[in-house]
């Protein structure tokens, strides 16, 4: 029996439409997403639901998140302030594979302003069905270090 990914998605106000559209596909292909916000183009700031995601992620809750804001940065930058997270930021579909294959990244952040849909739903796709090598144990154990000694301090 195979096992279903566990996903979770949010996105800020500059977003909103953007996830709706993503969240909306995924959905109709079987995917399970929970999705944590924001819930109106109005109001939805990105770093409280950065953090939603990345903890959800980083407690094994979740096998992987989905970030979006307007150019994906912000996301990116709040959920890598989580221990355990590797967000990636990434436009296109050979980045998002390199982050998995090459970083073992366990959230894809993306920007609406950035990309379209169609592209961001391929995007996603592959990353999300691909593996880590792992070819770059080495590294990763140093940002491990790093993020520990932060921790630490």
């Amino acid at each position: 029996m195979e096992q279903q990914l566990k996903l979770i998605m949010g996105c800020d106000l500059a977003a909103y439409d953007f996830k709706c559209e993503i969240l909306d596909a995924m959905r109709r292909n079987g995917y399970t997403i929970k999705d944590v916000g924001c819930n109106s183009s109005k109001e939805g700031l990105y770093a409280p639901i950065a953090k939603q995601v990345a903890d959800a992620v980083a407690s094994g809750e979740y096998n992987y998140g989905i970030l979006i804001c307007g150019t994906g940065q912000g996301m990116a930058m709040a959920a890598n302030k989580v221990k355990g997270i590797k967000a990636a930021l990434c436009y296109d579909i050979f980045p998002a594979v390199m982050s998995k294959e090459h970083n073992n990244s366990n959230i894809l952040c993306t920007g609406s302003w950035m990309i379209d849909v169609p592209k961001a739903l391929k995007m996603i796709e592959a990353w999300l069905f691909s593996t880590y090598a792992g070819n770059h144990d080495d590294g990763l154990a140093l940002v491990e270090q790093y993020e520990e000694e932060r921790w630490c301090e």
